[in-house]
């Protein structure tokens, strides 16, 4: 699999930066989980991005990118760290709370398909016959899945569901924020510095509703939460958004999105290993499914996704 200058997805210089983003975002869900322990979910996400923050503005500066928006560019963060860093964030924290982190990982896998239609509704982007009969496919996959998380939790179906409508809103908010980031006056901004004040805009905003829901400040005094925090900040924030899209600028947006299928077979592994997810043939049918339908879907792609999306959390 080549792009057109011929680089490829399998040389070394590009795999290993692949499967690294891959393993990195695939733990952050069962990461994200152990942050749900004791402290309100959006005091861990305003901590976060304390971190992810510090670190993107210190990566911009290295990189030599000028590190103040103008009016406009401000609006563009802003934005964005509504649309992804706060509600993207605030509902996927929250859906974890119902049902477990691989199960949110695999919907998030789905989310090709929300930038595909705003993609071609907002950005005139194609879509093929062949992507809509994978999606088709990896959303009865995830039908199956759930069917299997009603049967096998201690969950009731509302929970369920409202762990299922949580995913739906975050995925609904980080494709909002990926199509926003494809527009022009997006593009024309310094893309770390960006991520950085957008961030910077999320810590304000979630600090702000954490005052307000949750009350003071609190944290949790584990070495694992505090090791959380920084993983999700600097691993899962600062080393792989660099990478990625790294990896579009040298083999295409259409095979860096191929992390979209490995990142939910790593949160499942995971899952398995520390939540007790347990497997039978529906499961496992509602797995290969998915992820089959994901691949033919990604593989009948016209059009590449918005060159700045945000693949996950």
């Amino acid at each position: 699999m080549t792009t057109s200058d011929g680089a490829s997805l399998w040389e070394p210089r590009n795999l290993l930066p692949f499967l690294l983003v891959s393993v990195i975002w695939g733990g952050t869900w069962l990461v994200i989980r152990d942050q749900l322990a004791t402290v309100p979910a959006q005091w861990s996400i305003t901590y976060r991005f304390v971190v992810a923050a510090a670190g993107m503005f210190l990566l911009a500066a290295f990189r030599g990118e000028r590190l103040v928006l103008d009016r406009k560019g401000q609006g563009w963060a802003l934005v964005l760290g509504v649309l992804q860093f706060t509600l993207n964030f605030t509902f996927v924290y929250n859906a974890e709370r119902f049902i477990t982190s691989g199960l949110v990982a695999v919907m998030f896998a789905l989310l090709v398909v929300p930038n595909a239609v705003l993609g071609r509704l907002l950005l005139g982007q194609a879509i093929t016959r062949a992507f809509v009969t994978g999606s088709c496919v990896a959303a009865v996959g995830v039908g199956l899945l759930f069917l299997q998380e009603w049967r096998a939790s201690p969950a009731t179906l509302t929970e369920v569901l409202l762990g299922a409508g949580l995913t739906v809103g975050g995925i609904l908010a980080a494709s909002f924020a990926n199509i926003a980031q494809a527009m022009e006056g997006a593009k024309r901004q310094p893309f770390l510095t960006l991520l950085a004040w957008s961030m910077l805009w999320g810590v304000g905003i979630n600090g702000a509703m954490a005052l307000v829901t949750a009350g003071p400040p609190t944290f949790d005094p584990r070495p694992s939460y505090l090791l959380g925090i920084v993983y999700l900040g600097l691993l899962g924030s600062v080393v792989t958004f660099p990478l990625y899209y790294g990896l579009v600028r040298k083999v295409g947006a259409g095979q860096a999105a191929y992390s979209s299928v490995i990142v939910p077979v790593v949160a499942m592994i995971l899952s398995t290993l520390f939540e007790g997810y347990r497997w039978d043939w529906l499961p496992a049918a509602g797995a290969v499914l998915t992820l089959t339908g994901m691949v033919v879907a990604l593989r009948g792609r016209k059009a590449a996704p918005p060159p700045r999306a945000t693949p996950e959390p």
